[in-house]
């Protein structure tokens, strides 16, 4: 069923919204996919933060153009979905790895990320991106690393001391015994 001019405004509105929050974006055919498997797909990309719409390729590109993901406009040929990442950079990357791996009439087509697109190649890169609280735990521990190596290195004189000591008092034990 043909959308009428509103509703076309109406899409377009929306996905430019979301276009211009998002951190990451995929394109992917869903030729051949039931209704049942898209649901789940759906439910899997809500479930990580992703928004997830099928969109005509005329109206996707009127969408994003003014966006960071204008680069995609020509690539956007053919029945496509496309899954924004709004909280977290490599979400939509991982919900279509995730589903493609399944369900292989799923084939991913590009991915943009900051304002440049990517080949569908780069899709396993930019799922491989860690996610934010894995990003500060990483962070943390590169601070953490210089402190803790001068504490270690503050103590190990003390430390050796102590061993020698324990050394020294378990060598007479053992001669007096």
């Amino acid at each position: 069923m043909p959308l009428k001019l509103e509703d076309k405004k109406a899409l377009v509105t929306e996905v430019q919204a979301v276009a211009r929050t998002a951190l990451s974006v995929v394109a992917a055919e869903y030729r051949g996919l039931t209704v049942t498997q898209i649901t789940g797909l759906r439910a899997k990309a809500r479930a990580s933060g992703v928004w997830l719409r099928v969109v005509k390729n005329t109206l996707a590109r009127r969408a994003v153009a003014g966006t960071a993901y204008e680069c995609i406009a020509g690539s956007l040929h053919g029945p496509l979905i496309l899954a924004f990442s709004r909280e977290d950079p490599g979400a939509a990357a991982r919900v279509v790895r995730e589903f493609a791996k399944g369900n292989e009439r799923l084939v991913p087509t590009l991915v943009a990320l900051g304002g440049r697109s990517y080949p569908a190649s780069d899709l396993e890169r930019v799922a491989s991106l860690p996610t934010r609280n894995e990003a500060l735990s990483m962070l943390l521990g590169v601070c953490k690393a210089p402190v803790a190596r001068l504490v270690r290195t503050l103590a190990e004189p003390h430390a050796k001391l102590v061993r020698t000591v324990a050394a020294v008092k378990d060598a007479r034990a053992a001669a007096g015994a």
